[in-house]
């Protein structure tokens, strides 16, 4: 089995979280590869144009996928240039990602959410403010975490809530 890593995790979230509303317009942080190119190299990523296609084409199923609207079926073309190597040493076998520079984005993604759905299954959610287009992944101890911030979301909710309750 290939094992994912916190960085897996940490850049499968940032690859979620691209796109924001922010000031009540939904942004993209990847809209274009210019945009992105950036990013793209911060996350040790080819910047080309058939980089970014896979990337974002695999961010928009992932998201379907942790919302709940599509199943996991429809992540195999981000799989299907993936191939595992294994590597014997002294601490045994390891499995190192054999895959085309611009495929690797998306299949690292693909593989780091699979790694969440394993080890930390239901962790991986959507903001519950419906306005929200951002991710968490919910380290707490009794998965109640609904906010991608208690500060920002969590408290806009709160207060809605607290409104509509004293409007009657």
């Amino acid at each position: 089995m290939y094992a994912t890593s916190v960085d897996d995790e940490a850049f499968l979230l940032d690859l979620l979280n691209t796109t924001p509303v922010i000031d009540g317009v939904p942004t993209d942080a990847l809209s274009d590869i210019a945009v992105a190119s950036p990013w793209m190299t911060a996350h040790g990523m080819p910047a080309t144009a058939a980089a970014w296609t896979s990337l974002t084409d695999a961010r928009a199923a992932l998201q379907a996928v942790v919302r709940g609207d599509e199943s996991a079926a429809t992540l195999q073309p981000f799989l299907d240039r993936v191939r595992l190597a294994p590597t014997a040493g002294d601490a045994g076998v390891t499995w190192r990602l054999d895959v085309d520079d611009d495929a690797s984005g998306a299949a690292r993604a693909v593989l780091a959410w699979d790694g969440l759905r394993i080890t930390s299954p239901g962790r991986l959610r959507p903001c519950a403010n419906t306005e929200c287009h951002l991710f968490l992944i919910d380290r707490s101890k009794p998965n109640t975490a609904r906010w991608c911030s208690m500060a920002i979301c969590g408290n806009r909710m709160k207060a809605r809530r607290h409104y509509q309750r004293s409007r009657g």
